[in-house]
């Protein structure tokens, strides 16, 4: 039992993506208001880029910078071979500062939508707005 305990504490990151992501799922399909959709949305958007950002980290690796890159004259450096495996990557870190930027857009404009619907059927809520679509 210690042994399963001890697993889980080795991964306990990935459990936390697990529980945000189900948090943000159950916001959209379950909820019937679009700010609460709207939030799970974002709570889901969040936990990915979470996750691809804890891919990225490695323990006892140091950042991306080679000390003596081309260019500089220094003698036996070309002998030295980079060993990638000491390196971070940089790449999931890179891409998740686009998702984040995304992610800030689309909730702005769902936001916006939000209020659009708002001010034209009076309600957020969606069997409301269906309502009145239907009797339309």
């Amino acid at each position: 039992m210690s042994d399963f305990f001890s697993s889980v504490a080795d991964y306990y990151n990935y459990l936390i993506y697990i529980v945000l992501m189900v948090i943000g799922l159950y916001a959209i399909i379950a909820k019937k208001n679009l700010v609460k959709k709207i939030v799970g949305m974002n709570i889901f958007q969040t936990a990915i880029i979470l996750f691809y950002v804890s891919i990225g980290a490695k323990r006892g690796a140091t950042i991306p910078i080679i000390e003596h890159g081309h260019g500089e004259a220094v003698h036996g450096a070309g002998s030295q071979a980079i060993k990638a495996a000491e390196y971070i990557n940089p790449l999931p870190h890179v891409l998740m500062l686009t998702a984040i930027v995304v992610a800030v857009a689309t909730l702005g404009v769902a936001l916006a939508l939000a209020i659009r619907v708002y001010n034209r059927y009076e309600t957020l809520e969606e069997d409301e707005i269906l309502a009145q679509l239907r009797e339309k």
